[in-house]
């Protein structure tokens, strides 16, 4: 029996993958995630970062910027 297979994008990224969507080393974000300005959930021993909390950070960035 074959297993299906979907095309479903991630929505928990780790942090590495998430530094590259935004454009920021990853030390940055690490940073980020330290100051509290990028939040993360626990999963096991790592951190994703919901797509969703991505956007929040594009968010704050924009609301500071202006």
């Amino acid at each position: 029996m074959d297993t299906p297979t979907t095309s479903l994008p991630a929505r928990l990224l780790r942090v590495d993958v998430a530094a590259e969507i935004l454009g920021v080393k990853r030390s940055t974000a690490y940073e980020e995630i330290r100051l509290g300005r990028l939040r993360t959930v626990q999963i096991g021993r790592s951190r994703r970062i919901p797509t969703e909390y991505v956007e929040e950070y594009i968010d704050l960035l924009k609301r500071e910027s202006d």
